[in-house]
């Protein structure tokens, strides 16, 4: 006889990644989910704790020596951290797998629409009206993140969003799709939307600020904007 089975509100979703069906005026122009490598690597640090560890591992078996026991003795004493490590970050990856998982990213022709959440599971939705401007940020393998700064008065949690934020931006926080594949498409597309929902609303666009060599516009319009 089959176990009992845990449902969550996720499971009756009338449309993946989405609170409820779209009105018939908005449309839904792409969806994605963060690449669970990348996302580990650059949300959840893992390539730096694994450094960490390393060094840590090293610098007992160096301790163990200075002590004048033997090189197998050593060895033998940098088991246990080593193991302890491996399993740490065997549990950390496994985190950013679920996260990757259960998150789903939505631009519809009107907002942008963050599904997240491995134990507690939410739904944040940024309607273009509060979005100010966005910052793309592309790794060597097409992989990277989009931020979106909001506009004055509006504002999300750090702490409840993350990792889908940008890194460090805690006091204004900028919501964020995190390790999208093809970000820049993905970009090109937010843009579009962005650029046509204005010009249908018949509001100014932001006006462009500098960008850092690590951003990459999301507008093509002179009119649009870029924060660093």
């Amino acid at each position: 006889m089959p176990g009992p089975t845990t449902l969550t509100e996720y499971d009756y979703e009338p449309v993946r990644g989405l609170p409820g069906v779209l009105p018939s005026d908005e449309h839904l122009l792409w969806q994605g989910s963060p690449q669970w490598l990348s996302l580990a690597l650059n949300a959840y640090r893992v390539r730096a704790l694994g450094v960490y560890f390393a060094l840590m591992v090293m610098a007992r078996g160096v301790y163990l020596l200075s002590t004048g026991v033997g090189l197998p003795a050593a060895l033998s004493g940098m088991t246990g951290p080593a193991i302890f490590s491996l399993i740490a970050l065997g549990i950390l990856l496994g985190i950013a797998a679920m996260s990757a998982q259960r998150t789903v990213y939505s631009i519809t022709s009107k907002r942008v629409i963050i599904r997240q959440g491995v134990a507690l599971e939410s739904t944040i939705n940024l309607p273009f009206t509060v979005i100010d401007s966005a910052n793309l940020q592309q790794g060597s393998n097409g992989t990277g993140d989009i931020a979106l700064q909001l506009r004055r008065g509006d504002r999300v949690s750090y702490v409840w969003l993350w990792p889908h934020v940008r890194p460090w931006r805690i006091t204004h926080p900028q919501p964020a799709l995190r390790s999208i594949n093809d970000v820049q498409a993905v970009g090109d597309l937010l843009a579009r939307a962005f650029t046509q929902q204005e010009q249908v609303a018949g509001r100014e666009s932001p006006q462009r600020t500098t960008s850092t060599q690590e951003a990459t516009p999301l507008m093509d319009s002179p009119s649009a904007g870029v924060t660093a």
